[in-house]
């Protein structure tokens, strides 16, 4: 059995002012918290993304759609006005996180610049100035793929386990963890957003009882960016619609959120598919010297769309290098010569 306490505690104090640049978030803190007395080692402190951006000169004049333009990296999805983009941050979420809530009119509020480092400092202020030793969480909203309506999650942590690693361990029947990682810094972040509420002018929340993520004085941890996927690591790099186009137009600047390069069996069943009749087949052909290592001759009949083949190639990181006739076992086929791409 686990030794983790079986109760957790989160509460959100009222009354904190209005932030503005240049605020001391530690003080915002001890204040809501008789001066830390309300704390004890082991609590994580959760704040707003918004708040800490606030403090740090992270709002802006004008208009959101120039907002989220400076902070997008590249667009994953759009539908309507709507943007899916992955930020500067390697956050991919609506609007790249550019929010104009809760801000004066004609203002829009930015994700903090780091928000780990944020975190790293009003964790250090905390212990210095309260000589208690808590984890901090900077906090946002986002949706989530599949799933309908938002929930708060990490963005920057500083003394906090931000996932729980199970692989190696067995559950109570014996069973195996192979792949069971829970993000506990967004569930944290999760539990706070319950007490503070979306209206409730309270961004600030304690969590009391994982007492066992919560790193020793000095060690800040891997902070959230431990969280974020790198790019092409993620099943869905883009958006459907926006994966054929990227796909047909084959521009190499658009591989890398498709991933590495698949099994050439994959590559080849894939193409079966779109050459008709899972017709696409590895050749006996012999590779030439012209042929670079990992290259691959397939036979595709002599119908197949090569637009397609070329898209279908491009999207599971391979390039077609050169057609020719197919004297091989595929009646009328041609020759079809591939590369895998670096992503």
């Amino acid at each position: 059995m686990s030794g983790r306490p079986g109760r957790i505690e989160v509460w959100a104090p009222d009354g904190l002012p209005e932030v503005g640049p240049g605020a001391d978030l530690a003080a915002l803190v001890l204040d809501a918290t008789a001066r830390g007395a309300d704390l004890a080692d082991g609590d994580v402190v959760c704040l707003t993304s918004k708040v800490v951006s606030k403090a740090e000169g992270r709002v802006r004049a004008g208009g959101r759609d120039a907002a989220i333009e400076e902070e997008t990296v590249r667009v994953v999805a759009r539908r309507g006005a709507t943007r899916i983009v992955r930020n500067r941050l390697g956050l991919t979420m609506a609007a790249a996180g550019v929010d104009a809530s809760n801000v004066e009119a004609g203002h829009v509020v930015l994700l903090p610049l780091d928000p780990d480092a944020s975190a790293r400092g009003v964790r250090a202020a905390l212990l210095e100035r309260a000589g208690v030793n808590v984890a901090v969480v900077v906090t946002d909203t986002s949706g989530r793929a599949w799933r309908e309506g938002q929930t708060d999650l990490a963005i920057g942590a500083a003394g906090l386990v931000v996932a729980e690693d199970h692989a190696g361990r067995t559950d109570a029947h014996g069973n195996p963890l192979v792949v069971t990682l829970p993000a506990v810094a967004d569930e944290i972040a999760g539990a706070a957003e319950l007490a503070q509420g979306k209206l409730g002018a309270r961004p600030l929340a304690v969590v009391r009882g994982r007492a066992d993520l919560v790193l020793p004085p000095g060690s800040d941890g891997t902070g959230a960016v431990a969280l974020v996927r790198a790019e092409g690591a993620d099943f869905f790099g883009w958006g459907a619609r926006e994966a054929v186009v990227r796909a047909l137009a084959g521009d190499d600047a658009d591989r890398a959120p498709f991933g590495r390069p698949a099994p050439l069996a994959e590559l080849q069943a894939a193409i079966g598919t779109v050459a008709g009749s899972g017709r696409a087949m590895s050749s006996t052909l012999a590779l030439t010297s012209d042929d670079a290592p990992g290259d691959a001759v397939l036979e595709l009949p002599d119908d197949a769309d090569r637009t397609a083949v070329h898209a279908v190639c491009f999207a599971h990181g391979w390039r077609v290098t050169a057609w020719g006739p197919g004297p091989g076992p595929v009646a009328g086929g041609v020759v079809c010569r591939v590369s895998p791409l670096s992503t």
